[in-house]
């Protein structure tokens, strides 16, 4: 173990005990201490489920990434392991970048990771080099390969480019090891490459998977490729997006794109959409569960908005409630897993309230909430033209999700939530018209909001940093509006 990974792991158990358990969320993933951005290695390894993380331990500004480290039993409660990894080889002496797990023949646990070393050219110009690494252990202390890097810019196809080159993520299949990997190249299109190998070590270039052909941002990062009911998914996060209408925002976004495989194995696109439709979602991994259900994680926040945080937080970053994907209509559905039934308290129902300007009902309060709301006209023409829920409301600091069904918009702001910053507060989506009806499923929990719209075909999140004191929900119609509530309080176990 180097001198490096010692200092990190020292380092955390004794910042950890300086945190008190209220200042983190109750069932978001935050890191064990300092910066924490996108999920790694998210695997199932015996018996339970792994959680790595793009982490800095020792401040809450992104640095020389390591590797943070997690597992859990049901996917919502999480125990930390010591940091898996530190920068501390030539290769990767600038950062151990995004990566993923899967299990060797001989059940030992294989990452896969991005090192990254910035060079001094001859001109003087710093050039950083991305290369693909491994490392291997038993589930808490990991051996980086004697022979890293193990993928470098020389077993690039021809046409890429040879230094935005990251993010591998790794599957077992047939007998062989599969890894994606996305790809800049020197003309600023993303693309994602596939590599194989017969024992995770050694690994030769396969295909081209998809080029961006100029379409949708610039690099892509984080893919991830698996088959869904019949389907073959890839999801990524290009950077530097324009927008499209409400379906792309500007920026670092989310893109998942449902196609199918030929007879010869290559993928063929038939849908795209956006992954997230929020403020805060990033770089997702997913996971096959023995179940059989596919769930995923992603790092909610986003680098446009690093801005918003609280600065007597020892903490900065936080993962996504764990969501099951599934498809509909060639759509994707999410939705919280189901997990967290098991950590439902009190029920609070309230049926047929007629919403016609601004209302609080008792006992429906709380930022642990799993809380649904089915909106509805009072007749069969549409009877309103604007419903709105406030949330982590103080009378002074508070939260908003609006639905306009004339527009067929719903919108998420966090201007007043008490940030000093003018950054990014308002995302809008566009939704199903259904003559305004519409299902609304909030998941509070301190310090963020994440909306699953009509049984997930839409989602959207945002991290809110308002005092968790700040209890306070409320409806509000403009014209009248028949509104049905079921709340369950959240309750760590």
């Amino acid at each position: 173990m180097s001198n490096k990974l010692d200092k990190a792991r020292e380092y955390e158990v004794k910042k950890e005990m300086t945190i008190p358990e209220q200042q983190r969320p109750a069932f978001h993933l935050t890191p064990r201490c300092g910066w924490m951005n996108d999920p790694n290695g998210f695997s199932s390894y015996k018996g339970e489920y792994h959680l790595f993380y793009q982490y800095y331990p020792y401040d809450t500004v992104w640095g020389p990434m390591h590797w943070g480290h997690a597992k859990s039993k049901d996917l919502i409660t999480w125990e930390y392991l010591p940091v898996a990894m530190a920068p501390d080889e030539e290769y990767d002496k600038d950062g151990c970048f995004s990566g993923s797990a899967t299990e060797l023949e001989d059940g030992r646990q294989l990452l896969i990771y991005t090192g990254v070393n910035k060079v001094e050219e001859e001109s003087g110009e710093i050039k950083e080099y991305q290369t693909q690494c491994v490392a291997v252990g038993d589930g808490v202390n990991y051996e980086k390969f004697g022979n890293n890097p193990v993928i470098t810019s020389e077993m690039l196809p021809e046409g890429a480019g040879k230094y935005d080159f990251r993010d591998p993520k790794v599957w077992r299949e047939n007998g062989r090891y599969y890894m994606v990997v996305g790809n800049k190249t020197p003309d600023r299109d993303g693309q994602i490459l596939q590599y194989v190998s017969d024992d995770g070590f050694k690994w030769t270039y396969d295909k081209t998977v998809i080029k961006n052909n100029h379409r949708f941002g610039a690099m892509w990062e984080c893919p991830d490729y698996f088959p869904l009911e019949g389907k073959q998914i890839l999801l990524t996060s290009p950077q530097d997006m324009l927008p499209e209408e409400l379906e792309f925002h500007n920026g670092n976004g989310t893109l998942c794109i449902i196609g199918s495989l030929d007879e010869n194995g290559n993928f063929c696109e038939e849908n795209c959409q956006a992954v997230d439709y929020g403020i805060d979602f990033y770089a997702p991994q997913t996971i096959l569960t023995k179940d059989g259900r596919r769930v995923m994680i992603g790092w909610m926040q986003n680098w446009d908005t690093c801005g918003i945080r609280r600065d007597d937080f020892p903490w900065f970053g936080q993962m996504s409630f764990p969501r099951e994907i599934t498809l509909h209509n060639n759509k994707l559905i999410q939705r919280p897993v189901r997990e967290i039934e098991n950590y439902y308290g009190k029920r609070i129902s309230r049926q047929n309230v007629l919403i016609s300007d601004s209302a609080s009902l008792s006992s429906i309060e709380g930022r642990c909430i799993d809380m649904t709301i089915n909106v509805r006209s009072t007749g069969e023409d549409l009877s309103y033209r604007k419903f709105e829920v406030r949330f982590a409301d103080n009378g002074k600091a508070y939260s908003t999700v609006e639905y306009d069904p004339e527009q067929g918009i719903v919108k998420i702001d966090r201007k007043h939530s008490g940030s000093r910053r003018a950054i990014v507060h308002q995302r809008r989506c566009r939704v199903a018209n259904n003559g305004g009806d519409i299902k609304l499923r909030l998941i509070l929990d301190r310090y963020s909001m994440e909306l699953f719209i009509n049984d997930g075909e839409q989602v959207m999140s945002m991290v809110i940093l308002t005092d968790i004191k700040a209890e306070g929900i409320s409806f509000k119609a403009t014209g009248e509006l028949l509104m049905d509530v079921e709340m369950y309080e959240l309750e760590r176990k």
